[in-house]
């Protein structure tokens, strides 16, 4: 008998993992259970196999809330904020923070679905001294939708240190100059004082505020705290300096 294609098998795996978790999975840990379960499965490959999952399987998938997938036969009884885990310990090593401007390029598209394309940026690319955005993605209405709408541009600021949050809390402030929404992302592990002030900063500035575990990049638990607030930047800016990155971001 002929062995089911790869991408028969990544949905039916997909499909599994589901039925043994009734409460749904968000994309990450789904993705992350899918290459868990077969190391062959390339990542991207997943990716493509699994993002629409609710779409194409729509009789058995759907999503309760963005980002989380759950089977229909576990509609409603449970609560989709029961899709809670126990931390992870993790061996204390020092990690750079540019590996987790991937990592939450894809949370923000698959997860909270807040961006129809994402990519990790941070370094110099703008080449101005008011900072280059660490992750950075639009916002485009599918083929599919009704009704559709301009095209926003989102960014973000990670800080993998608490004690950089002031100078991040003005990165992401500066980013709504070029971009429609503006993200800080900080460590879970931020003091609770900290913590407060950067919350009541950011629903003062319309940013929005995440937070992750910078001790697992395997599992950094992104968490949404304050949604940012849309805003109209300043097209000169925006034209400005998208067009550095219109062939990675458009193409």
């Amino acid at each position: 008998m002929q062995r089911p294609r790869i991408r028969e098998r990544i949905r039916a795996t997909a499909l599994e993992l589901l039925r043994g978790h009734p409460q749904g999975l968000r994309y990450s840990e789904l993705h992350r259970q899918i290459r868990q379960s077969d190391t062959s499965f390339n990542a991207s490959t997943i990716n493509a196999y699994i993002w629409n999952l609710d779409a194409l399987h729509p009789e058995q998938v759907y999503k309760p809330i963005k980002g989380l997938y759950r089977l229909i036969e576990f509609k409603d009884p449970i609560p989709a904020e029961l899709n809670e885990e126990p931390p992870v310990e993790v061996q204390q090593i020092k990690i750079r923070e540019e590996v987790f401007y991937p990592l939450f390029a894809s949370w923000l598209k698959n997860d909270i679905e807040d961006v129809t394309h994402a990519i990790a940026l941070g370094g110099n690319a703008f080449r101005d001294r008011w900072g280059t955005p660490d992750v950075i993605g639009k916002a485009e209405s599918r083929r599919s939708d009704v009704i559709k709408g301009p095209t926003s541009i989102v960014s973000a600021e990670i800080k993998i240190d608490p004690a950089g949050l002031v100078t991040g809390f003005g990165q992401a402030c500066a980013y709504k100059l070029f971009s429609h929404k503006s993200y800080l992302v900080i460590p879970t592990q931020t003091p609770e004082d900290e913590l407060a002030r950067v919350d009541s900063l950011c629903q003062i500035f319309g940013i929005g505020l995440v937070t992750f575990n910078a001790k697992c990049p395997a599992l950094p638990e992104f968490r949404l705290v304050i949604r940012p607030l849309k805003h109209e930047p300043d097209l000169f800016y925006m034209n400005r300096y998208v067009a550095h990155i219109e062939k990675e971001l458009f193409s």
